[in-house]
């Protein structure tokens, strides 16, 4: 049965050469609905069964990446009465887990300021680069709300964390990659080119390594070393006996581009 293609109002996605770029479209300030978020989903979901698509850059049209979720929608969802707030944040988590489990890496290109629920967009992403005039925050304190310590405390240390989470507290990219965050901290009109590049590295590898190293990435993140060890080479194993091994280590020996097929 054939699926028809997604109608998309919020977000864009551009194809080149293996590659997928994926950019928020809801002016001004990419925040994020229900409509944007649901559009998210689905595209991520779409890369997981498309074998063209190697590897995959997230940014966003505008001057800023996302400044989080869209407060205006708060009063509907408290109107549509009980569990509505449960199945807000349901969506909430899994437009960043669309990301995080995408089956292809996923490179943040973040064009601008990630506040909130834009930051835990590109915290989703496999590798961070940013333009030099973005910065991160979560400043849902700034709007009598909590949330994010959980990301926080996973990516800086404990004191800046909470500071963060306790004052709404701005990260710079260039202190970003002063911290060792991110890849580069970039002039505006540099950002996607670097981040293209190394999309096209990435793209250039076998695809069932590709697949299985985000596969080992995700799982071993919260893994004991001695279990994630283990599992890492299981994949090992079962990517030895796969033909496109073969041809990544016959066209080394030989000096040349491996021809991959996907099995």
């Amino acid at each position: 049965m054939e699926t028809k293609p997604m109608t998309l109002k919020f977000i864009e996605v551009e194809r080149l050469d293996g590659v997928a770029i994926v950019y928020l479209n809801r002016p001004p300030v990419n925040a994020q609905s229900a409509a944007l978020r649901e559009e998210l989903i689905g595209v991520f979901d779409s890369f997981n069964d498309d074998e063209e698509i190697r590897c995959v850059v997230l940014t966003a049209h505008g001057d800023i990446f996302s400044a989080g979720a869209d407060i205006s929608e708060r009063p509907a969802i408290k109107q549509r009465g009980p569990g509505a707030y449960w199945s807000h944040n349901r969506l909430v988590r899994e437009a960043a887990l669309s990301i995080a489990d995408c089956s292809k890496p996923v490179i943040a290109a973040v064009n601008g300021p990630a506040l909130g629920a834009g930051f835990g967009l590109m915290a989703a992403c496999d590798i961070w680069i940013a333009s030099d005039n973005a910065y991160v925050a979560m400043p849902e304190i700034n709007v009598g709300l909590a949330g994010g310590t959980a990301l926080l405390q996973r990516i800086f240390g404990k004191s800046r964390a909470r500071r963060m989470f306790y004052t709404g507290m701005k990260v710079t990219a260039d202190e970003l990659y002063r911290l060792g965050l991110i890849e580069a901290s970039l002039p505006r009109q540099e950002l996607l080119p670097y981040a293209l590049n190394l999309a096209k590295e990435i793209a250039a590898k076998a695809p069932l390594s590709l697949q299985y190293a985000k596969q080992a990435a995700q799982v071993t993140l919260n893994m004991p070393q001695r279990e994630g060890y283990r599992y890492e080479q299981n994949i090992t194993v079962a990517l030895s006996r796969t033909e496109d091994a073969a041809e990544a280590q016959q066209a080394f020996l030989e000096k040349r581009t491996p021809q991959y097929k996907g099995r």
